[in-house]
């Protein structure tokens, strides 16, 4: 048995092995196993072939043994009988020679995954499976980079993203930051978009604003809460209302004519109509809303005498003139049709549902169908033994209201039955001789709004009492109020007789809110029509048709 060195495979050698090539040997055992604690490619696999990870020494699979951690020159294994000796050396030299083909295959391994992990990572942008130890930090740093870069770049697509920190308000779910924010003033709104864009584009919602907006002046919404200007943001209007409440705007005028008029004005979508003399002229807004195109879009004609007053209702004009005529005109269309009315001039009509009523000097109102076939047909006749000024129809259509010119000994307030033509009530107790109603309107079935030579708006709730108003505003210069506006909810304007004057009144409040004179001692004339969007006003007088201008002050 010499010391001569084997060249077959471990499990034929014998064991009597010479003692210099064992020490080599173990020797160079230990340097790779040196080596395999340094590298970057050790495998998971311990000395028991355990778990079948790469760095193993047997391909996964479970390998021989050996006896001894280590073994010296001439080591021996402690209590060997005569029959183990041979068996425990060459188990010590197999697991040596092992040791040494596990530790050079493991080393060349990990090389050949740590090249073939950085080209994966260089294709598909993200960090290999790395193996060992060594790998398993590499690719958890190169993910921080990825993932930091793949925020970078969602950020540069979407700026305006919830912010991750800041105060753990700020990430609730966006139904209960409503509901919280829901809460804030309009200061506090406004400060908290100047945080950051998120929240800029946060608190412009909607949602935000109504509650704001119906609290505030002309916003769209009615008492009610129905939104009637949908179509615009409710932060544009909240901060347009600032400038009603604080009398801020810029007087325009739209058109003038030579001749002294007693006009009137309606407004429907982006168009107004006026009426000239014995013609109704349609008007085209610009965008911003404070001019007009000077080429009418339609002009109506029909009467022989001035038109005193009309309505728009169903994609027609209905016209009363001086010469007791009523006059039916398609908006779209040059289609016209006039019969008479009454005896003397028509003073007043109102068009709702099909049905027209009627008002004249002659002290009468009357009932007409708006059927085509029926046109001119009187379906009732009623003697309010008054002139009569104005006249409104309920919105129910059950009814309509009568405003006469309080010279007889009774109110010059009246409801009527639309379909039989009967009085139902009297409205008011205490007016004086000569306190005409010039303006009426319903703001809703059971409330609507007066004014006239008695120099008084008066507002009327039907639920309450019919004997006397609930809320009553004074002309503070003693003025006959020729008519009034309301945006259903708090705002309320008024047009005087002397000098143009246009009144703004908040209904919370008994005083005028702001006056706005549009003409001079010279050219004083009363205000014969007024009507307003959210951002401007339009009145009418003798000379000429006037603008305010709250959008752009």
């Amino acid at each position: 048995m010499g010391s001569q060195g084997h060249s077959g495979p471990p499990e034929n050698r014998g064991p009597g092995e010479g003692e210099g090539g064992e020490a080599r040997k173990v020797q160079e055992a230990k340097v790779a196993r040196g080596k395999r604690r340094k590298g970057k490619g050790k495998g998971k696999g311990k000395g028991r072939g355990g778990s079948g990870g790469r760095g193993s020494g047997a391909e996964g699979k479970p390998g021989p043994q050996p006896a001894t951690e280590t073994a010296g020159p001439g080591a021996e294994t402690p209590e060997a009988g005569p029959g183990q000796e041979g068996e425990a050396g060459g188990r010590v030299q197999e697991g040596t020679r092992n040791a040494g083909k596990r530790a050079e295959w493991s080393a060349g391994t990990g090389k050949e995954e740590e090249r073939r992990v950085r080209s994966r990572r260089r294709e598909d942008g993200r960090p290999g499976r790395a193996q060992g130890r060594g790998g398993q930090a590499w690719g958890g740093i190169a993910g921080t980079r990825a993932a930091m870069a793949a925020a970078a770049e969602a950020a540069a697509v979407e700026p305006a993203v919830r912010p991750a920190a800041g105060p753990a308000l700020w990430r609730l779910p966006e139904e209960l930051l409503l509901l919280i924010c829901s809460y804030l003033d309009m200061r506090a709104l406004g400060r908290l978009a100047q945080v950051c864009r998120w929240l800029r584009r946060f608190t412009s919602c909607d949602l935000l604003w109504r509650r704001i907006a119906r609290a505030s002046l002309n916003t769209g919404f009615t008492r009610l809460g129905t939104d009637l200007m949908t179509s615009i943001p409710v932060k544009e209007r909240v901060k347009v209302s600032q400038n009603w409440k604080l009398g801020r705007c810029q007087e325009g005028i739209l058109l003038k004519w030579r001749c002294s008029q007693m006009p009137w004005i309606q407004l429907e979508d982006d168009s107004l109509y006026i009426s000239q003399a014995n013609f109704i002229l349609a008007y085209q807004f610009r965008p911003d809303g404070a001019s007009l195109n000077r080429r009418p879009l339609g002009v109506f004609a029909g009467h022989d005498e001035d038109v005193c007053h009309f309505v728009l209702a169903n994609s027609h004009i209905i016209s009363a003139g001086g010469d007791g005529k009523i006059g039916i005109h398609k908006t779209h269309s040059t289609f016209t049709v006039k019969y008479s009315a009454h005896e003397q001039e028509v003073n007043c009509v109102d068009c709702k549902g099909g049905i027209i009523v009627s008002g004249s000097r002659d002290r009468t109102a009357k009932v007409w169908p708006l059927a085509s076939g029926r046109l001119g047909q009187c379906l009732h006749t009623i003697q309010t033994e008054d002139r009569v000024w104005s006249i409104a129809i309920s919105p129910l259509l059950s009814s309509f209201v009568t405003g006469t010119a309080c010279c007889g000994h009774f109110s010059p307030l009246r409801i009527w039955d639309l379909n039989s033509g009967q009085l139902m009530t009297h409205l008011g107790s205490d007016f004086p001789p000569g306190a005409g109603v010039l303006d009426v309107m319903y703001e809703s079935p059971s409330t609507l709004l007066s004014c006239g030579y008695d120099t008084y708006v008066r507002y009327w709730d039907l639920r309450t009492s019919v004997r006397k108003c609930v809320m009553e505003w004074e002309e503070p210069h003693d003025s006959t109020l020729y008519c009034l506006q309301t945006d259903g909810n708090h705002l309320l304007a008024t047009g005087s007789s002397y000098y143009g004057v246009v009144r703004l009144w908040d209904r919370r409040q008994r005083a005028c809110l702001h006056a706005f004179p549009l003409t001079s001692t010279p050219l004083s004339s009363p205000v014969y029509c007024l009507r307003f969007t959210t951002k401007h006003l339009y009145a009418a007088l003798s000379y000429n048709l006037h603008v305010l201008d709250f959008q752009n002050p």
